[in-house]
C-alpha cells in the first residue's frame, strides 16, 4: 500500500486541494495576507530543498546519494515541511474545517505511509550512512543549528527541471483558493 500512496502523491495531493476548495468559506483580506506569507516560505523552502536533493520526481522513490547539507541538515524531509506548510496556507483561507482536515490527511498521507516508505528505502540503500543520519537530524525539526551544515552542493538547474511543476501548481492552486474565498 505505502508504494502506491508514494506513486499517487501527487495525485493524492491534488485531490487533498479539491477537498479544501470545497470546504472554502468566505474569508478576510487578513487572513489571506497571513496565508500568503505561509505559502510564499513554504514554497520558497521547498526551491532550497530542492536544490540539495538531485532526484526526487517520479513514481518510486530513488536516491543517487544521501542528502546531508542544507535544509537536510535541519530536518530529514523538508520538501514535505515546504508542502505542509503550503497546504496550511490554503487551508488557512479556505477555514478552520479544511485546517482540521488538511492536518488529519497530511499526517495520515505523509508521517504514517509516504515517509516510512522513504525511510525503508533510503535505510536499504544507505544503511548505517542512513542511520547515523537519523540520530542527528529529526524528520520535521531541527535538533541543533550548525551553519556549516547548511552549506553544500545546491543545483539551481533543478529548480527549472523539476520545482517549477510546484512553483506552477502552487500560484495557480492559491490564484484559485482565493477567488473561491474572497469575492
Amino acid at each position: 500500500m505505502r508504494e502506491w500512496v508514494f506513486k499517487m502523491r501527487g495525485g493524492l495531493w491534488t485531490l487533498l486541494f479539491v477537498i479544501i476548495l470545497f470546504m472554502a468559506q468566505e474569508s478576510s483580506l487578513e487572513k489571506i495576507f497571513v496565508s500568503l506569507i505561509i505559502i510564499l516560505i513554504g514554497q520558497l523552502w521547498r526551491c532550497w530543498s530542492a536544490g540539495f536533493i538531485g532526484l526526487y520526481r517520479g513514481e518510486n522513490v530513488k536516491a543517487l546519494k544521501l542528502a546531508t547539507t542544507g535544509p537536510y541538515a535541519l530536518m530529514r524531509n523538508p520538501l514535505y515541511f515546504g508542502n505542509f506548510l503550503i497546504g496550511l496556507g490554503w487551508s488557512i483561507i479556505a477555514g478552520l474545517n479544511a485546517v482540521i482536515i488538511f492536518i488529519v490527511s497530511f499526517y495520515v498521507l505523509y508521517v504514517l505511509v509516504i515517509i516510512p516508505h522513504e525511510e525503508n528505502f533510503l535505510r536499504s540503500k544507505f544503511g548505517h550512512e542512513y542511520e547515523k543520519y537519523c540520530e542527528r537530524v529529526k524528520r520535521f525539526y531541527p535538533l541543533s543549528l550548525k551553519f556549516e551544515d547548511l552549506r553544500g552542493n545546491f543545483d539551481g538547474k533543478i529548480l527549472m527541471r523539476s520545482e517549477i511543476h510546484t512553483i506552477i501548481s502552487t500560484v495557480i492552486g492559491t490564484i484559485i483558493i482565493i477567488e473561491v474565498c474572497y469575492s
